[in-house]
């Protein structure tokens, strides 16, 4: 018989929300649950590459090689576009939780894509040094797929995501967790600083061009 795979367990205490998929749909994206397209495929492919990039729990490298960066040099190159829809293929996966979060702190578009409503988020898990960052983390009704808000925005963003607890952050982030690949959509390199310092936290790097 074929073997039978343990539902994602949901944590209990978090935000739930649920995804928009008319509205997915009518931007063009992935369809959690729907029919398999050309697009669907593309990011199956795309997807593969970075998990076999991407191992499970072991060493830091391991560890640190579970962040993806979606990334572009110019804004308008469909770096958010590609973020959501690899985060949505790879909650196709049955052994992997795929963890999107909002890296874009002046532009930040992936919650009211998904139609979800904001909140605080990354930002404000490194302001405070005693917050569990997991307690930022909004579930949703897409099976393997929570989302983290960019949270508020101010001046020493930069600065902010150059400390050592951003670092803690994301530590915290995958520490308890061993099946989970998170996708951090970026702002565009060639346009705000801190898409620089967010590279540096990550093990690998996708980058969109028009």
């Amino acid at each position: 018989p074929a073997p039978v795979t343990a539902p994602r367990r949901k944590r209990a205490g978090r935000r739930r929300a649920a995804v928009s998929r008319d509205q997915l749909q009518e931007a063009g994206y992935i369809v959690p649950d729907g029919p398999v397209t050309g697009l669907a495929e593309e990011f199956r492919i795309i997807r593969r590459q970075l998990l076999l990039g991407a191992p499970g729990e072991g060493s830091t490298a391991a560890d640190k090689r579970r962040l993806i960066l979606a990334c572009s040099a110019n804004p308008d190159e469909g770096k958010t576009f590609c973020a959501i829809n690899l985060a949505l293929s790879l909650a196709g996966e049955k052994d992997v939780e795929v963890l999107l979060v909002d890296g874009d702190f002046v532009k930040p578009e992936i919650l009211s894509t998904l139609g979800i409503e904001g909140g605080a988020g990354l930002i404000d898990a490194i302001c405070d040094p005693a917050a569990d960052p997991n307690d930022y983390v909004i579930e949703t009704d897409v099976e393997g797929l929570p989302v983290l808000p960019a949270g508020r925005h101010g001046n020493g963003v930069t600065e902010l995501l150059a400390s050592s607890r951003t670092k803690d952050v994301f530590a915290a982030l995958i520490a308890n967790y061993p099946n989970r690949i998170i996708i951090l959509d970026s702002p565009p390199a060639l346009m705000a600083s801190p898409a620089s310092v967010l590279a540096t936290h990550v093990g690998q790097v996708m980058m969109v061009v028009r």
